[in-house]
């Protein structure tokens, strides 16, 4: 049983880290210290916008009142398509309350956090779909305020087509914003006066690195890097959709992953072979983000069994991972380490990207070993509550001074003592020797 790197990555995801985490500390410090002028004058200085920052109903109007009823057709399926599988995924876990001991009552309350910051990119690509997934999950969670920010788009405001997607999922309010100061304007709660609870959402290193370094001011969804697409496929596997799927993802970016994971020597020499074709063939700004990223971060790795192959799949844990091979129930039963997960060569990570419903915000960097991606759960808090009455409040006391005690922690205990000097007066039960040090 061998493994066999047949292509290897020059590069990995933490290559362009220090980079991004330079530019970031000071971008943030300088808009914590400054403010909303300090945002403006990043828009103004990165995006060339010094337009308004908060969009407000007339200016949404004004800006989507030429976007096609087809355009507007599609966004309404796949942004219903999203919001069907969150209330979906919202109806699966539910509040809950349980008498577990006579007179002690304990449950579970699903709660929404009350203010979610959306962010959609807007660069090299308008992620139309972005959008509604974000958006409409939040609000299939519940959450009472939604902020959604984007980039300025060519030198005007955000791309029609993604604020209408954005309209569509429900935002309440919409900042002209990208980018770092879209990330530290949401947080902080800069325009709206409402400091987002989570922010989510996918955005480039920088974005990404702004997240990470606000996590614990701000909720976020994922640790996230550049897009990732691993495929594992048999013999029996189409070379050219095999092939075409990973350059499908690769034009994410110049920093993005696409793995091949095969136990087929003609497969893997065939995708080779058909990679430079299919990646010279896509309009300059694809053929330049994909021919990259398949040359620096591409890999094809070659193995003997398909066990062989569950256990590097699982090793790169990638965010999408197609499977083309043969027993697709197999593979699902035994492969564990994914963002999402896509079965069979009909159902491809495209699908997902944009309309079939599961969401595309997904864990990067390994993050899938113990994450997974965006979904109603990020945004509701499980809170625990619990009611004892007296009789079961006489029955747990003397427990927990007894523990507390042999903790060490005698105030702890006293909270016992006091309430069973209280409701059984003169009674003899043990409540441990009190702690004397």
């Amino acid at each position: 049983m061998t493994i066999t790197m047949l292509k290897t990555a020059t590069k990995t995801p933490d290559t362009e880290t220090d980079t991004a985490r330079k530019v970031v500390t000071e971008m943030l410090a300088a808009i914590e210290a400054g403010g909303e002028q300090a945002v403006r004058d990043y828009a103004a200085k990165l995006d060339g916008w010094s337009g308004p920052i908060v969009l407000d109903q007339a200016m949404i109007a004004e800006r989507m009142k030429d976007v096609p009823q087809s355009v507007k057709d599609d966004i309404a399926f796949a942004a219903g398509q999203v919001r069907a599988f969150a209330l979906a995924q919202r109806d699966s876990v539910r509040d809950f309350s349980l008498e577990l001991s006579p007179g002690l009552t304990i449950g579970q309350k699903l709660v929404p956090v009350n203010t979610a910051g959306c962010y959609v990119p807007t660069g090299r690509y308008a992620h139309i779909a972005s959008a509604y997934m974000s958006i409409a999950t939040a609000k299939a969670a519940g959450v009472k305020t939604v902020i959604a920010c984007s980039a300025p788009f060519r030198g005007e405001s955000i791309h029609p087509h993604v604020l209408h997607a954005m309209t569509v999922a429900g935002a309440d309010m919409i900042l002209c914003l990208g980018g770092v100061q879209a990330i530290a304007a949401m947080t902080f709660g800069l325009f709206t006066g409402k400091p987002a609870d989570i922010i989510v959402g996918p955005g480039n290193k920088f974005v990404a690195e702004a997240k990470r370094m606000l996590f614990g001011k701000v909720g976020i969804d994922v640790f996230a890097g550049p897009s990732e697409v691993a495929v594992i496929a048999d013999a029996a596997a189409d070379p050219l959709i095999v092939a075409t799927d990973l350059v499908g993802q690769a034009e994410h970016g110049h920093e993005s992953p696409a793995w091949l994971i095969t136990n087929s020597r003609n497969l893997a020499d065939e995708v080779i072979r058909l990679m430079p074709q299919l990646i010279d063939a896509l309009p300059p700004t694809a053929r330049d983000a994909a021919g990259a990223a398949w040359r620096d971060y591409g890999e094809i790795v070659l193995c003997d069994t398909r066990e062989e192959m569950v256990r590097v799949s699982d090793d790169y844990a990638s965010e999408h991972l197609e499977v083309h091979c043969a027993d697709l129930g197999w593979w699902h039963e035994n492969l564990t380490n994914y963002g999402s997960l896509f079965l069979g060569e009909e159902t491809n990570v495209a699908f997902g990207d944009k309309v079939s419903g599961p969401n595309h915000i997904l864990p990067t960097k390994f993050a899938a070993r113990y994450s997974a991606g965006l979904s109603v759960h990020k945004f509701l808090k499980p809170l625990t509550w619990q009611k004892m009455d007296r009789e079961a409040c006489k029955r747990v006391a003397p427990v927990s001074a007894r523990i507390s005690r042999l903790e060490g922690m005698e105030a702890h205990a006293r909270t016992s003592d006091v309430r069973m000097t209280k409701y059984a007066p003169g009674s003899n039960v043990d409540l441990g020797k009190p702690v004397e040090a």
